[in-house]
């Protein structure tokens, strides 16, 4: 970790930008010295040095120090502790230590955001180590929010990195350094509850946060003084301050309201991808600052949000962030302005400068009206842009539905089970046609009707239950058992973020089509589809192949008239034919026959890119055409590919597809992996057409 700082920051020595932060920074702490870091932080570390115990809060008041000097825990003590080690070992003032230790934090924060966002170093440096909350805050002012926020932010890193140990620890460590930082756990606890898919981590995490508890909470509840420096800290009173009156002695406290809400908010979004999770995270911070008479110090907590809203907007955006750090250095200036007034008031120079005085108190209002008023604009635009154009916010609004239809042997549940492997069953509901039979196998009604025919099947119930699907709510449904021809009891199927309806008739019926995001038909050469059948029915389900062939026979003309026409509403059409019709002649389960797969799509896959992907990445020969009114996209694709290319070319296709996917999706080879390749890629499409 260390090695890794060291050769960050020789990289960034090369930059300009960066130099001149650090120059800032390290003028600015030999320049001033904030009143907070003289009066009470510098002392109090001094003293823990002098005295060196574990408990350095009762050392402090033992020699008289204020209660209000160090209403921090271990952890913000344990990193200013090397800096000012270092400087009393070379007899160096403490406050250049405690300088040093911000630097420290705001360096870490640098890299942290840099790992984070994809954006060019100069952006970064621009929007984050120029800013002047950063600046004024810790350097000019003194504050240490940038200590917390550095440890809050190596938590999510570290979540995204899926290392939920560490993140838990640096989250208990945040926490322990401001104790303001457990606002953010709730959204943690949301963020891996609600994933199906991170679900799996959140133990893990659990485990991080109580071992970061064990180290550095544990110890401090042993100490009466540390836990009444925290409970005398006048900070932790400002959130009861802006409040409306009812009746006697009754209250609403907008602070709490407002992080309630929007509590509330991102438990009703539920699934949330990392983006969301970071953009309501930081928001969650932004209502408390803008709705707090904050001291200016709280405003770093939202330094990492401005940033990503910065590095991933527009011109707008970082014009409407710049009013905002300037009305913010405005408001920060006046502030430091009106504690000068107080100071000359103690020396009785109150009636000279009493004017001064009460202009600077209404510059204060002024700007921080005008700093508030820019903050909420920042909101509103950052909920829109962040929030709402989210696809997982989107996803959250409306299950993603997928229809998948095709005649028997087609190998329909083979495809819905390969792409349930993708998403993992955490975050799939299906229902399947087969399981809509209005009859028994030993029902005399199957003499006269064939299943392939949608008189034998309760398809109201079938798209009842799909509408209920899409609309969030939980169904009762049976399973039709192939080994004994008899329906299982009910069960209940609830709802997902992915529903997957496939069956003979998936497409049948307009309001079936009309809940579809995707709709996919599965055709097949009726060779290979006989070849199909015969392997599956007679190897998995037990039937004599002569059973399998009068079969086949008498369903083709129903077949014809009430499967094959669905085609014709489909979004993507897989076409499986052997590439050799005599394959299928030697062909048996240790043998497979050799297969190309004939896609068209009504709507483009990125025909282009996915081509020179095929070609590239899996080596295939492929071939592309379109009919004449471009309506449709044809693509012919022959060999063999691997798990791992078809995962490196979704990657290059459609890599903003796999924040939807399990941690460890089930890649398929050849032409089912294929499959998998193109369904995502329209998936991916489907869900931009959501902002239409």
């Amino acid at each position: 970790m260390s090695t890794l700082f060291l050769k960050s920051l020789f990289g960034y020595c090369k930059s300009p930008l960066f130099l001149l932060g650090l120059a800032l920074r390290l003028g600015l702490i030999i320049a001033i010295l904030p009143e907070p870091v003289g009066q009470w932080y510098a002392p109090f570390l001094s003293n823990s040095i002098a005295i060196f115990t574990l408990d350095p809060w009762q050392a402090w008041l033992n020699q008289g120090g204020s209660t209000i000097a160090f209403p921090y825990g271990y952890a913000m003590w344990l990193f200013l502790l090397p800096f000012s080690l270092l400087c009393k070992l070379l007899s160096i003032p403490l406050v250049y230590g405690y300088g040093l230790s911000l630097i420290a934090a705001d360096f870490g924060l640098l890299l942290i955001l840099r790992k984070l966002l994809k954006t060019k170093d100069w952006v970064l440096l621009a929007t984050y180590w120029l800013s002047p909350i950063s600046l004024i805050a810790s350097y000019c002012l003194g504050y240490n929010d940038i200590i917390p926020i550095f440890l809050l932010m190596s938590a999510v890193y570290f979540l995204r990195e899926h290392k939920p140990l560490l993140s838990g620890v640096f989250l208990a460590a945040a926490i322990s350094a401001k104790l303001s930082m457990a606002l953010g756990l709730p959204f943690f606890l949301i963020y891996l509850f609600h994933n199906g898919n991170l679900r799996q981590i959140l133990r893990q995490f659990v485990i991080g946060l109580t071992i970061g508890a064990g180290i550095f909470f544990l110890p401090f509840l042993f100490s009466q003084a540390g836990i009444g420096m925290l409970a005398s800290n006048p900070e932790v009173e400002k959130i009861y301050q802006l409040s409306i009156s009812l009746v006697r002695n009754t209250a609403v406290y907008l602070v709490p309201l407002a992080y309630l809400l929007m509590l509330y908010a991102a438990w009703r979004i539920k699934r949330m991808n990392f983006e969301l999770f970071n953009a309501i995270l930081g928001m969650a911070f932004l209502l408390v600052v803008l709705l707090t008479p904050a001291s200016p110090g709280w405003f770093i907590w939202i330094l990492p949000l401005l940033v990503t809203y910065q590095a991933g907007g527009d011109r707008a955006a970082i014009y409407i962030t710049s009013i905002f750090s300037a009305l913010y250095a405005l408001s920060a200036i006046l502030f430091v302005g009106a504690q000068l007034d107080a100071t000359l008031q103690v020396f009785g120079l109150s009636n000279t400068f009493s004017d001064a005085q009460l202009i600077n108190i209404r510059l204060i209002s002024l700007s921080h009206t005008a700093l508030v008023a820019t903050g909420i604009v920042l909101a509103i635009r950052i909920w829109r842009e962040t929030v709402i154009r989210n696809d997982f916010f989107r996803l959250s609004r409306k299950p993603f539905v997928i229809g998948v239809a095709g005649d028997s042997g087609a190998g329909k549940d083979t495809f819905v089970s390969s792409i349930a492997g993708l998403f993992g069953s955490h975050s799939i509901a299906t229902i399947s046609g087969d399981d809509y039979h209005l009859w028994d196998r030993h029902q005399p009604m199957w003499q006269v009707l064939t299943h392939i025919n949608p008189a034998a099947n309760d398809l109201e119930s079938y798209a009842k239950n799909l509408v209920s699907l899409t609309d969030g709510r939980a169904i009762q449904a049976c399973h039709y058992d192939h080994d004994t021809g008899k329906m299982s009891k009910p069960f209940t199927v609830k709802s997902n973020d992915i529903i997957i309806a496939s069956g003979l008739h998936a497409l049948y019926l307009p309001i079936l089509r009309q809940c579809y995001d995707l709709s996919i038909y599965l055709d097949i050469d009726e060779e290979l589809r006989k070849y199909f059948k015969i392997q599956r029915d007679v190897n998995k389900r037990g039937y004599t192949i002569e059973r399998v062939l009068d079969a086949l026979l008498k369903r083709k003309a129903d077949s014809e008239k009430f499967i094959h026409p669905q085609a014709a509403f489909a979004d993507l059409i897989f076409s499986l034919r052997p590439i050799h019709s005599s394959s299928l002649l030697n062909a048996s389960e240790n043998n497979p026959p050799r297969l190309k797969l004939v896609v068209k799509s009504r709507h483009g896959f990125n025909e282009l890119s996915l081509k020179r992907v095929l070609i590239g990445v899996c080596g295939l020969h492929v071939d592309m055409n379109t009919n004449k009114d471009v309506s449709e996209v044809a693509i012919s694709i022959e060999g063999e590919a691997g798990a791992e290319d078809i995962q490196m070319a979704a990657q290059l296709v459609c890599p903003q597809i796999f924040e939807f996917l399990d941690l460890q999706p089930q890649w398929q080879n050849g032409v089912l992996g294929l499959m998998q390749l193109i369904t995502l890629s329209h998936i991916n499409q489907a869900l931009t057409r959501r902002f239409i």
